[in-house]
């Protein structure tokens, strides 16, 4: 299997199952709290949804310092054409402005948004992470990925569709669907983020753990 080759067809279904499954969810009438409701927001976009919504959280960060006042809140969401009405998005935003600072910290919002994992799904995936992340910094790129994987069995390496360059910013493209920015750079909160929402649509640990052994064969 070569790199983020995972049994696709089952995960495609299975994710197709997460987005349909919260879209029922959204439409069924229900009063919904409102992190609850944005996470299902998120999964009727399927594996990148909350890695978008993080994304374009970063974007507009830009003095680096992990926070965001309300209007920059509202208006990743907004970006992101998430069907959140305001006094949810204002809801969301007190809860998390602990001490009435008018800004929250994107990141513990953006963990409470994830669905909870267990440890030992954790576990694999910073294993995984770890194993891509050659040199250790926090990041992976294509270089890293040089260093962990040869692309000399992949079908389009071997018919010629595709150099290896290709192929590895490829995958890399799968955590940067939707991105205002592609960077080609994946850090541990976007691999996180990624597989918080695959995490979702497997109901069995065991199951989880295999999908991301074998992914990344470790």
């Amino acid at each position: 299997l070569f790199l983020g080759q995972m049994p696709r067809e089952d995960l495609f279904s299975k994710e197709a199952a997460l987005k349909n499954q919260a879209k029922r969810e959204l439409a069924n009438g229900l009063e919904k709290d409102s992190i609850y409701k944005l996470r299902l927001q998120c999964f009727s976009r399927g594996a990148t949804g909350i890695l978008g919504l993080a994304r374009a959280f970063r974007v507009m960060d830009d003095d680096g310092s992990k926070t965001l006042n309300l209007e920059e809140f509202k208006k990743g969401i907004i970006d992101m054409g998430l069907d959140v009405n305001e006094s949810d998005i204002e809801d969301m935003f007190k809860r998390f402005d602990a001490d009435n600072n008018g800004t929250i910290n994107m990141t513990e919002f953006l963990v409470k948004l994830r669905p909870p994992m267990s440890a030992s799904r954790l576990d694999i995936i910073d294993k995984a992470f770890n194993k891509l992340d050659k040199n250790g910094d926090g990041q992976i790129t294509v270089a890293d990925l040089k260093n962990v994987y040869s692309v000399r069995d992949h079908p389009k390496y071997l018919s010629g569709e595709m150099t290896e360059n290709e192929i590895l910013v490829n995958f890399l493209k799968n955590f940067e669907a939707g991105a205002p920015n592609p960077d080609g750079i994946v850090t541990k909160e976007e691999f996180d983020n990624y597989y918080a929402t695959i995490s979702a649509s497997i109901d069995n640990d065991a199951y989880f753990d295999l999908v991301v052994r074998r992914a990344y064969k470790l």
